[in-house]
């Protein structure tokens, strides 16, 4: 799919103004340091303002109170959110590119009793069990592994790779990063004369509409029960979500960072990357977590939180100020000793 558009017709469609050629024809994308003749950036930083006198884009899409001193080849397209409006365009552009795949390729193994809407795309090696139903416009690409019972919603893309054990639940519009697992075994144990006696995981996993799962991130089926994602949960890369986790709506986990079992996290939480959250723990709504912090409390809704064990944000830094003057406490204190 190649990208046609003028900067007119873009100023038009997010209530812009153009300063320049407005029938210039855009077809690409692309960083402002990088563009190319034919490409449309943006400035979305100031750090990157000198740019705009050295850049090669065709068009530039600049806040609507950017100041500029010498003019400039490059068409200016002024919007009340640069960002905002290059982000989709981008998403414009990447669901134009989905929609080039179609049909069912004939590599894909499917369980004769699955039930798949007729607009599904299937790419090679794809492997569907027994009962399982994929609603419309869903995308799977190669080499993903769907067991029995499970259950995909309408639009939701899973890339290469991804497995979703057998009775896991999908709903709208996720998205599925390569190497993601759900419903894998749950980490449990019984300790019986020094010997580790293995737990069955017996429930399963339900993720709700628009979540997005990151690449290699693993959410582990329930042992009774569900493990449950709420609408609008984001989880980057690495994020291991053990058995019986309940991850509230809109919540943020950055990467590298680990719930343990049967935690309860809020909504709209802010969760920082090689975060450490232990089990049984309740935490509550509109938290923030700073990065590699050691969660092992229960948290209050609004909270901020640093640290290993992690307490209040502001409790920290003011502990932090004086842990790191302690050697200079010591020598001061080894001269008074001396005197």
């Amino acid at each position: 799919a190649v990208m046609k558009i003028t900067a007119l017709e873009i100023a038009e469609k997010h209530n812009g103004t153009v300063e320049g050629d407005e029938n210039i024809l855009l077809t690409s994308l692309a960083k402002i340091q990088d563009a190319k003749k034919g490409s449309l950036s943006f400035l979305g930083h100031p750090k990157y303002n000198s740019f705009i006198l050295s850049t090669k884009a065709s068009a530039v899409l600049v806040s609507e109170n950017f100041k500029i001193k010498n003019s400039k080849e490059t068409t200016l397209i002024r919007v009340k959110d640069p960002y905002g409006t290059f982000n989709s365009l981008l998403i414009e552009k990447s669901n134009q590119k989905e929609k080039d795949n179609t049909g069912i390729h004939h590599t894909a193994i499917i369980d004769f009793s699955a039930e798949i809407a007729s607009d599904v795309f299937i790419g090679p090696y794809v492997v569907i069990g027994a009962k399982t139903k994929i609603y419309s416009g869903v995308h799977i690409h190669s080499h993903c592994h769907i067991g029995s019972d499970v259950n995909i919603g309408k639009d939701t893309l899973l890339h290469p790779r991804v497995s979703l054990m057998d009775e896991t639940e999908i709903g709208e519009r996720c998205i599925l990063n390569s190497g993601s697992i759900v419903g894998s075994e749950g980490f449990g144990f019984v300790k019986k004369n020094r010997e580790n006696i293995k737990t069955p995981h017996l429930g399963k996993v339900i993720i709700k509409n628009d979540v997005e799962i990151g690449a290699n991130s693993t959410i582990d089926r329930a042992t009774l029960g569900a493990t449950i994602i709420y609408d609008g949960v984001k989880l980057d890369n690495l994020v291991q979500i053990a058995h019986n986790v309940e991850i509230g709506s809109n919540t943020v986990i950055a990467a590298q960072s680990g719930i343990a079992g049967s935690t309860k996290i809020g909504e709209n939480c802010l969760i920082g990357g090689q975060v450490g959250i232990i089990g049984h723990l309740v935490l509550g709504d509109n938290i923030q977590i700073q990065g590699q912090s050691g969660i092992i409390n229960n948290i209050p809704n609004g909270t901020k939180i640093q640290g290993t064990p992690g307490f209040d944000f502001k409790s920290f830094y003011k502990s932090y100020a004086l842990f790191k003057k302690f050697p200079d406490f010591e020598n001061r204190l080894r001269k008074l000793e001396k005197k």
